[in-house]
Order: C-alpha cells, then sequence, then structure tokens
C-alpha cells in the first residue's frame, strides 16, 4: 500500500465582505511507491460564491480540500487564516459541548461550514499550520491567485497532473519574503494607526472624509469604489494622488 504525504494550501477571498466570493485549494500528494522512486501529483481546486464572506471562504477551502482526501488520509494544512486555525485547533470542541453556541448562547458563526469540517476530518490525521499571507510563501500566493480571481469573476484554469509538469516545481518551499513581510508589517501598522480622514474615489470623483461613516456611505454598493484611511496630511496627499493615477 502506497504511503501517502498529503500538503494542502488554502486561502479564500470576498470582494466587499460580503460580497461575490472565491476559494482555493492546492493539494500536494506525495505517494511514496518506494524508496527509490516517487510519484507527485498536484491538484488545484477552486470556486465562486455571489454573495459570501471572507470567512465563509477560507472554511470552504479547508473543507474541499480535507473532502478531497481518502479515508485514513495524513495531511497537513496550511493557511493564512488564524479564524480557520482557531476554530478547528481551540474552539470547535467547546462549540460542540454546547450545543453548537458560543459562551454568549449565540450560534456559531458559519456553523455549516464548522459542521462539515467537522465530519470531513473524521478518520484523517490532519496536522494545521499557520503560513503569512500575501509574503511570498509560493503555495499561499497561488491560492491567493485562484480564489481572487474567481471572486472577481474571471475564468482560470486549474491545474491537476504531476509535479514535473506544474508551473511552480517549488511549491513546497514555505520560505518567505522577507521584504514583503516588512512590508505588510508596516502596512499592519498603518492600519492600527489613528485616522486623519478616509479618502474614496468613486467613478473617478475622490472625495476625503473626516469620518469612516460619511465614507461608508458613499462607497457602499458603489461599484469599482476606492477608498482608504490616511493618518496625515501628506499620507491623504498621497493616497489622493494614487487613487488620480488608477
Amino acid at each position: 500500500m502506497k504511503n501517502i504525504h498529503t500538503t494542502i494550501f488554502t486561502d479564500g477571498s470576498s470582494r466587499g465582505n460580503p460580497g461575490p466570493g472565491g476559494w482555493a485549494s492546492v493539494i500536494i500528494e506525495d505517494s511514496k511507491i518506494d524508496s527509490q522512486n516517487a510519484e507527485v501529483i498536484v491538484t488545484e481546486l477552486g470556486g465562486h460564491e455571489a454573495m459570501t464572506t471572507n470567512n465563509r471562504m477560507e472554511l470552504s477551502a479547508a473543507l474541499h480540500g480535507i473532502s478531497h482526501l481518502p479515508d485514513g488520509a495524513q495531511a497537513k494544512v496550511l493557511t493564512d487564516s488564524s479564524y480557520v486555525i482557531n476554530g478547528i485547533t481551540k474552539w470547535i470542541n467547546g462549540w460542540k459541548r454546547n450545543g453548537r453556541k458560543t459562551k454568549t448562547k449565540d450560534d456559531v458563526m458559519n456553523r455549516d461550514l464548522w459542521e462539515k469540517i467537522d465530519e470531513a476530518i473524521v478518520g484523517k490525521k490532519i496536522e494545521w499550520k499557520y503560513v503569512g499571507g500575501h509574503v511570498g510563501i509560493i503555495g499561499n500566493e497561488r491560492c491567493d491567485h485562484i480564489a481572487t480571481d474567481l471572486a472577481d469573476g474571471n475564468k482560470i484554469d486549474l491545474y491537476h497532473g504531476p509535479l514535473s509538469g506544474y508551473d511552480l516545481p517549488n511549491i513546497l518551499d514555505i520560505s518567505y519574503d522577507e521584504v514583503k513581510a516588512k512590508s505588510k508589517k508596516s502596512s499592519s501598522s498603518h492600519s492600527r494607526a489613528v485616522a486623519y480622514s478616509y479618502v474614496s474615489s468613486v467613478g473617478g470623483v475622490i472625495e476625503t472624509h473626516r469620518v469612516w461613516t460619511d465614507c461608508e456611505k458613499r462607497v457602499k454598493g458603489m461599484k469599482g469604489a476606492k477608498y482608504k484611511k490616511s493618518t496625515s496630511v501628506g499620507d491623504e496627499a498621497k493616497i489622493i494622488s494614487e487613487f488620480e493615477a488608477i
């Protein structure tokens, strides 16, 4: 019997949260035929929903990846979603003890997907591992590309075949790009900074807002709308310049 070692990368995307969404799983199955030979198969999965959330797409990606596995499989699931990791490794047993309720007695959000995942892992040995998103990890970047394209309604070719014929032969390399990681950290610090203003662009017309509610009112439901928080006069001017260049 073949000893199959499987790695699954997953990611999800939603435009608007809620809005059009996409999910993706890249499954790498390494079937050890004997000590000298190995057959590695790559399978890309993806799907689209017209109205959904980021978390539902993250869960859907994990669910479809695990459901692809045969009974008795061993696999490592790599995701950039802390929600998925914490839910399956920390929260789910408490939810089940409480009748699928949270500590506040509310229904667990996305209960239907959590129940399906809990059912899908039965008889399988799954290791859950967090990986940083948008930091150059090849498998995560590929999943992000598939999920966002599907969320945008674009057609994308999904690969199934030997690793030797795959465009990303080093898919299992989980080293990250330090420049991207530093940029993400800087962006995260920016997101936590106190807002000076909010800049919006609707139909090419740019406006600034002193409070988020005014910005939200302008962009909500508007196709192609863009918005961004500024943290200073200079930052506001920079964002306006960026929007003008689009």
